[in-house]
C-alpha cells in the first residue's frame, strides 16, 4: 500500500537541499568518542503506568512506594520483560499495537568541560527509515487536510492513511528539588486524566477549567506535571492549585526540565525544543525552531516550498511515504509565502509544521547545538548543553554534582505514552553517577 521506492526523483533534490542546510557549523570539540565509557540503559514501554496507578492496590510495590523505595530497588534489570509484557496488551495496556516492540536499548556517552556538558546517544530503530515525517497537509481538489498520523490513531490502524510520526528524544532533569524523582523519576509526571490515560477527561471539560482551559493556559488536552502543583494527594489532575502558587513553586525552583530532539521539528535545524514540567507540559518562554505553518482554523497553508529554490512547490504522497528523506519546510532557507493560485492538485502534500532556526529566540531556543544522523537503522544524536544558561526556567549544572535524568524515545511513529522510557538514572558531572560525564580538561 505504501511503496518503498521514490517515484518522482524531483524530491532527491529537495532532500539534498534540506541535508545540505544547516545552520550551524560543527561547533562541537574534538572529542574521540570511541574513548569514552558507554553505559547502556534499557528503555520500557510503560502502558497505562501512571502515579496513579504507581501508588494503587494494583500494584503490587505500591506500599514499598509510598515509604519511598526507588522503582530499581524491586525493577532493575526487569525491563525487558516488563515491556514485553504491556505492550502485547496486558493489564496495563487496552489498546495494544500490533508488532511494537516492548524495549529499546540507548547507548550513552557523556562529558564535560567548564561551559558545557556533551551527550551523545545511539539507539536502533524499530521501523527501516527514520521516523522524520510529521504533521503532513493533503490537499483533496478542494481544500487542505492533514494526512497520517501516529500508529496508535483509529485511521491509521484501520490502513485508511498511513503511520507517519516523528522519532523523538526526551531528556527530563532535576537537580534534587522535586520530592522523590530520584526514586519514581517519569512516573512523577504521568498520570490519570492525561491524553490516551485512564480517566481522560472531555475537551469541553478542560477547556472549562480555570487554570488549564479557555481562562487560564488555553489548552485542550491534560500534560505532564508533577504532584506539587496539585492540593489533593492523588494528584488528581483537576484539583490545581493557584497560578500565583505555582509561580512561587517555579521560583523556588521546583520544576522539572524537560527537553525534547525532535527528528521533525528541530533535527533539521540542528535544535532541540527546551520546556518545564510543573502544572503542565510548558515550553520555556521565547520562541521554539517549530511553528504551525498552517492557520488552524481555516486550515490554509502560511508558506510553501519555493519553487525557484528547490525546483517545486509542494511534495507528493509518494515522497514522505518513502525514503530517502523527506524535506523539512524551513522558512529562511527553502521556502516562500503560500499562493493559493499556485494551481495546486488532488494529491499534493506541504509539512503542517514551519522551521526556523532565525526566528528561535529566548529560553526555548537555549538547545542549539544538537546534531542527529540516521544510518544502517540507527540514531545517533550529539548534544551540545551549556551547564548554565542563564535562564531561570532551566536547571543550573554545577561540576561535581550528581543530577537525576529520566530519558524516553518515541519510535515507530508514536506519541503520548506509546514511547520508551527509563527508571531515572544518576549522572555525574565529574563525579560518580549511573552515567559520569568525564572532564575534556
Amino acid at each position: 500500500m505504501f511503496p518503498t521506492s521514490l517515484r518522482n526523483s524531483t524530491v532527491i533534490v529537495i532532500a539534498t537541499i534540506w541535508l545540505a542546510s544547516s545552520a550551524l557549523a560543527d561547533t562541537t570539540p574534538s572529542i574521540d568518542w570511541k574513548s569514552l565509557p558507554v553505559e547502556e540503559i534499557t528503555l520500557f514501554y510503560p502502558g497505562q503506568s501512571s502515579f496513579q496507578w504507581l501508588h494503587s492496590q494494583e500494584h503490587p510495590g505500591a506500599r514499598k512506594v509510598g515509604r519511598g523505595t526507588g522503582c530499581t530497588r524491586c525493577h532493575n534489570g526487569d525491563e525487558q520483560s516488563m515491556g514485553k509484557d504491556i505492550v502485547s496488551g496486558g493489564q496495563l495496556e487496552p489498546n495494544p499495537i500490533e508488532g511494537k516492540k516492548g524495549s529499546l536499548r540507548l547507548a550513552i556517552q557523556a562529558a564535560h568541560d567548564e561551559e558545557n556538558l556533551y551527550l551523545r546517544f545511539n539507539w536502533r530503530t524499530q521501523a527501516d527509515r527514520p521516523g522524520i515525517m510529521h504533521n503532513y497537509m493533503r490537499y483533496d481538489g478542494q481544500a487542505w487536510a492533514f494526512y497520517g498520523g501516529p500508529r496508535s490513531a483509529k485511521r491509521v490502524r484501520q490502513g485508511q492513511e498511513p503511520p507517519l510520526y516523528e522519532d523523538r528524544l526526551a531528556v527530563m532533569i532535576d537537580d534534587g528539588d522535586v520530592q522523590r524523582f530520584a526514586e519514581q523519576g517519569c512516573w512523577l509526571s504521568c498520570h490519570n486524566g492525561m491524553r490516551d490515560m485512564p480517566g481522560e477527561p472531555t475537551t469541553e471539560t478542560v477547556r472549562s477549567h480555570p487554570y488549564l482551559g479557555d481562562g487560564g493556559l488555553g489548552r485542550k488536552d491534560v500534560r505532564k506535571y508533577i504532584p506539587v502543583s496539585r492540593t489533593d494527594a492523588s494528584a488528581s489532575w483537576d484539583k490545581v492549585k493557584p497560578a500565583e502558587v505555582l509561580a512561587q513553586i517555579k521560583e523556588r525552583g521546583v520544576f522539572l526540565e524537560l527537553m525534547q530532539w525532535r527528528a521533525a521539528r528541530s533535527n533539521p535545524v540542528d535544535m532541540a525544543d527546551d520546556g518545564y514540567v510543573l502544572g503542565y507540559r510548558l515550553f520555556d518562554e521565547g520562541q521554539n525552531p517549530f511553528s504551525w505553518n498552517v492557520d488552524r482554523d481555516s486550515m490554509i497553508p502560511k508558506y510553501m516550498f519555493d519553487p525557484e529554490k528547490v525546483g517545486r512547490k509542494s511534495l507528493t504522497i509518494a515522497d514522505i511515504e518513502s525514503v530517502p528523506k523527506p524535506a523539512a519546510l524551513i522558512r529562511e532557507e527553502n521556502a516562500t509565502l503560500y499562493d493559493p493560485d499556485a494551481d495546486w492538485r488532488e494529491g499534493d502534500v506541504l509539512p503542517g509544521r514551519l522551521l526556523s532556526r532565525v526566528d528561535a529566540r529566548g529560553s526555548a531556543a537555549d538547545n542549539t547545538r544538537i546534531r542527529g544522523k540516521w544510518e544502517d537503522g540507527n540514531w545517533v544524536v550529539t548534544w551540545i548543553r551549556p551547564l548554565d544558561t542563564g535562564n531561570s526556567d532551566d536547571i543550573a549544572l554545577e561540576r561535581g554534582n550528581t543530577y537525576t535524568f529520566g530519558f524516553a524515545i518515541h519510535d515507530d511513529n508514536v506519541t503520548t505514552r506509546f514511547h520508551f522510557v527509563s527508571f531515572p538514572v544518576s549522572v555525574g558531572i565529574g563525579r560518580g553517577g549511573d552515567i559520569t560525564a568525564v572532564s575534556l580538561e
